[in-house]
């Protein structure tokens, strides 16, 4: 179970307050300039708490180089590492590769059960399992046809002893209802450290499924939690609860496209994608509701309200921060490496039209700081990790795969 206790290095330990209530007041040592977004915003919604968006900047100090390793890889979406820091990377369309940290890539891995890639469907996010060298289990999420439509799988396999393809491969968990659209399918898979699985779905898009990320007993708008053999882990907050399954751990979520652990406090992250404005980055704890679509800070693409057209009600969870307009965020990792120490416990995200990574500095579970890297690059930036040896990698739509490391 995660814990949502920090533990702060002052002596003292305070329990945090819910993300519902304001984080705290206390000001940030940092110093930040102008905030990085100077675009208007699509609407002219108040943010509940001061620094929920429009963070000031912050720059980087230490001098660092984004290195285009190659451009081969074929749309790429999900990155991991595997345990002799060589990268594991799936591709849209529905294969695999290993890339070397000198940018050789592999050929296609075969054996993979076959993707709906229409739309945003596809091969997505990957992970290796924690006992790798014993097993060469891999984990993935994809787009699945079925009767009825299609949805997000979860799926596992043995890499082979020569790594040309995948053996046994696998569905362990499907977020049913299936549905008949090619839209918002999530697709992020994280370790827990007691070797179970999150993995975040999404709500599909349209308006005629929208309202399922409210419910308890569907699985699309969640972050869902379960065993490496796809059934709900123990303890998990809907369990035993009539017309609730029991593999869910958060609802209420558009698209949640980024995962990740903070190297301090055990947390868990999410982002998602808003629509017109009001993506999200949100702490996530077990058994809340994070408000999709009933509270949102953005608008239909046509300019209407969502809804009510509300952004604050009682018992949904505010977001930590929000973009308007939208960066849409991707893939992220926590930085935990000592290399470059002003980049400790910082996030890290891939920001699709934003077209950068996103540096957030996160204090006290509140964003005091933001800067984006790789900006002149032109790329859509889909997925980022840390690497073993302690840079940052990150793939992009285009087909980059990138190393950020200390010059």
């Amino acid at each position: 179970m995660i814990k949502n206790i920090l533990t702060l290095l002052t002596g003292a330990t305070l329990a945090l307050t819910s993300c519902t209530q304001n984080p705290s007041e206390e000001a940030s040592a940092i110093d930040t300039g102008a905030p990085v977004e100077t675009n208007d915003p699509n609407t002219a919604y108040k943010p509940a708490f001061a620094g929920q968006t429009r963070i000031g900047s912050v720059k980087s100090s230490t001098s660092y180089e984004g290195k285009v390793l190659t451009d081969a890889l074929k749309s790429p979406w999900g990155i991991t590492s595997l345990p002799d820091g060589r990268l594991l990377i799936t591709e849209k369309a529905g294969t695999m590769r290993i890339a070397t940290a000198d940018g050789q890539i592999s050929n296609p891995i075969t054996g993979i059960p076959q993707v709906n890639s229409a739309g945003q469907g596809g091969l997505l996010g990957v992970r290796v399992d924690p006992a790798f060298d014993q097993n060469r289990l891999i984990y993935w999420v994809f787009s699945e046809q079925v009767t009825g439509g299609n949805l997000t799988s979860v799926a596992k396999g043995k890499l082979s002893t020569d790594e040309s393809k995948i053996e046994g491969a696998t569905v362990i968990y499907r977020a049913t209802p299936a549905y008949n659209g090619t839209l918002h399918y999530g697709g992020r898979i994280l370790f827990d450290p007691q070797g179970n699985l999150f993995v975040s779905t999404g709500e599909r898009s349209d308006r005629v499924t929208r309202p399922q990320a409210q419910s308890l007993n569907s699985g699309l708008g969640k972050v869902i939690h379960i065993t490496k053999d796809g059934q709900p882990v123990t303890g998990n907050p809907f369990a035993g609860q009539a017309n609730a399954r029991p593999e869910l751990y958060s609802y209420g979520h558009r698209n949640v496209q980024g995962l990740a652990f903070h190297p301090v406090t055990g947390d868990l992250w999410e982002n998602e994608f808003g629509p017109r404005g009001g993506d999200e980055l949100n702490r996530i704890e077990a058994g809340k509701n994070y408000g999709w679509p009933t509270i949102t800070y953005g608008l239909e693409y046509s300019g209407e309200k969502i809804g009510d057209g509300i952004q604050q009600q009682e018992g949904l969870e505010q977001p930590v921060y929000y973009w308007d307009p939208v960066v849409s965020p991707s893939g992220m990792t926590f930085y935990s490496n000592d290399s470059i120490p002003e980049w400790k416990n910082n996030l890290f995200i891939g920001a699709l039209s934003g077209m950068h990574i996103a540096r957030l500095v996160i204090e006290n579970n509140k964003v005091v700081g933001e800067e984006r890297l790789l900006s002149g690059e032109g790329q859509r930036f889909r997925d980022i990790t840390q690497g073993k040896d302690g840079a940052l990698y990150a793939v992009t739509d285009q087909g980059r795969l990138y190393r950020l490391f200390k010059k």
